[in-house]
């Protein structure tokens, strides 16, 4: 039976993964920087572990509580949208912390173990917005973006071990806690100067004719954790489908 290490599992995508994962009768470690057990599935194979990507101690603790792992996941993040002139450098390196420096974290901490065993999965959660440029989300696309490069050039390295590296990157899901879990960190980013313009872009966000659920998320990653070939891009969700199509 296959184990799969989904990192962000509080809410969102990461749930959403993890009740697939554990629905197709994997083994799965379900991290959270605050664990909740009533969120998952009770089950002998749904195992909630604290994780915080940002700290190694975390990131080391985590990992042996888990055991031995097929699949690792990489889905924790956190979103901001705003005004890049309006944005603090201390933000944008908090964003930069777990959405891209998590993520090499997260990845460097496996790939020991990967690699000696000769194979392994790992699955790095972008965005949509890396297909097609999108207002007020510059640092947000930044971070996911250097995933993007980062995992197309990680694949190339690793293929000679028997490891496989994937993106999946999610359409707009406005079920998500993208601007909730922000919330803090998007006050004043929006000043005056701005506010026309936002409030055009928020009104288009409800005339979208395709947006993500949460499980069309879940299947992309399930879909590229059990891929054998050489893709490298799942988008996921109509929206996202139909602008990889176009890009």
């Amino acid at each position: 039976m296959k184990t799969v290490l989904i990192t962000g599992c509080s809410s969102g995508y990461g749930l959403e993964t993890a009740r697939h994962f554990h629905a197709q009768g994997w083994n799965v470690v379900a991290t959270m920087r605050t664990p909740r057990e009533d969120v998952v599935p009770g089950s002998d194979r749904l195992h909630v572990v604290s994780l915080d990507v940002t700290r190694p101690d975390s990131i080391a603790a985590a990992l042996e509580a888990s055991g031995p792992i097929d699949v690792l996941v990489n889905n924790a993040g956190i979103g901001l949208m705003g005004a890049f002139e309006a944005t603090p450098m201390t933000t944008v390196r908090d964003v930069f912390e777990t959405n891209t420096f998590g993520v090499m974290a997260m990845t460097q901490a496996v790939l020991p173990r990967f690699r000696a065993r000769g194979s392994g999965v790992i699955v790095n959660v972008t965005s949509s917005a890396t297909l097609a440029p999108m207002p007020l989300v510059a640092v947000y696309t930044a971070s996911k973006t250097a995933i993007e490069g980062f995992t197309a050039s990680l694949a190339f390295e690793l293929e000679e071990f028997g490891v496989r590296v994937k993106l999946v990157e999610p359409g707009y899901c406005p079920n998500t806690r993208f601007t909730s879990n922000g919330g803090a960190r998007m006050e004043g980013l929006f000043p005056e100067a701005y506010a026309p313009f936002a409030q055009r872009i928020f009104a288009s966000f409800g005339q979208l004719a395709a947006v993500t659920s949460e499980s069309d998320v879940a299947e992309a990653i399930w879909r590229a954790a059990n891929d054998t070939s050489r893709t490298l891009r799942f988008p996921a969700g109509p929206d996202a489908v139909a602008l990889a199509r176009s890009a």
